[in-house]
């Protein structure tokens, strides 16, 4: 009996086109993540992180000085939705970065859940968010809130369509 060996195929890499041009889309053609402060902190296909700094704009609780849950939850579909947009580049790697980004034209929330665990009181914020299925026509997503000190906030769950 031989014994057959495969080599796993190589972590895909974007280029750094279509990550700058991800940027520019999200952080400044999408408004509304401007006035959140919401900014890309890193971009692979499997993953993305994001970044807001905590600004008296987002207290939901002026005694607290805590974030509104409402800037948590949108800020989680945000990138909820980079997510997606970082798996289907992924999956079109043979066209040109600028090709691919035209694919997000159809990209939109059907359901969106958010735990919220804690309190969220911190100076700024982390957001992470993976794709957890892709598929033809929707794709499904988990998402993390955390605190500077890497504590857990709230979670969420989304499900967007991507054809």
């Amino acid at each position: 009996m031989t014994k057959t060996t495969t080599t796993p195929a190589a972590p895909v890499e974007f280029e750094a086109e279509f990550v700058d041009a991800l940027k520019h889309l999200f952080e400044e053609k999408i408004v509304f993540n401007q006035v959140l402060g919401l900014k890309i902190a890193s971009i692979t296909p499997d993953k993305v992180i994001g970044r807001i700094d905590m600004k008296p704009q987002l207290v939901g609780h002026y005694s607290h000085n805590r974030i509104h849950g409402g800037v948590i939850s949108a800020c989680l579909d945000a990138m909820g939705g980079l997510a997606c947009m970082a798996a289907i580049g992924a999956r079109h790697m043979d066209e040109a970065p600028l090709q691919r980004l035209h694919r997000f034209s159809k990209l939109g929330t059907i359901d969106l859940r958010i735990d919220y665990l804690r309190p969220g009181i911190s100076e700024h914020f982390e957001l992470r968010a993976e794709v957890m299925r892709l598929g033809s026509r929707v794709a499904s997503t988990r998402m993390e809130f955390l605190g500077a000190d890497g504590k857990l906030l709230s979670t969420g769950a989304g499900a967007y369509i991507v054809s």
